[in-house]
């Protein structure tokens, strides 16, 4: 799937909740390092605490990003943008690298208001178990609900 259709009928809604996947370049797998990882984490953090989007669940696999989020006053895509060239940019300055950190593009998908976002969270938050990377999710380090599932 090409960058372009990523970006087909995104509609950027106030106060809507979507789950957003940001795959890192080649599929490299940086956030296998604890310390690059909850780098990233905190970079997540600073746009939760800024007031642009609460952080409902996420989770950080070694390759790749799966977060839910709901937007508040801004622009999904351009938040994003923002988000994925500060983290890249800093990533950057630290490590001396000279590659990309993520791919082009993220993929979203607005959440309908009857479907039940704690399900969506504990699907999120699943995700290194299906991986096969822990047997418990309690021995997976880089995730998070807002319900602590």
């Amino acid at each position: 799937m090409g960058y372009e259709n990523l970006t087909k009928g995104r509609v950027s809604e106030s106060g809507r909740a979507y789950s957003l996947t940001m795959v890192t370049e080649g599929r490299i797998p940086h956030f296998s390092d604890f310390e690059m990882a909850r780098f990233l984490i905190n970079k997540m953090r600073v746009l939760h605490d800024s007031g642009q989007l609460e952080s409902l669940a996420w989770v950080l696999m070694p390759d790749h990003l799966h977060w839910l989020i709901v937007i508040k006053e801004t622009d999904l895509s351009e938040m994003m943008r923002l988000f994925k060239g500060s983290s890249s940019h800093a990533i950057k300055q630290i490590l001396n690298w000279k590659v990309a950190l993520w791919q082009r593009g993220f993929h979203d998908h607005a959440i309908r208001h009857d479907e039940d976002l704690r399900k969506i969270a504990q699907y999120i938050v699943a995700n290194p178990l299906r991986a096969g990377l822990v047997e418990s999710i309690a021995d997976y380090p880089h995730w998070d609900a807002k319900w602590l599932l």
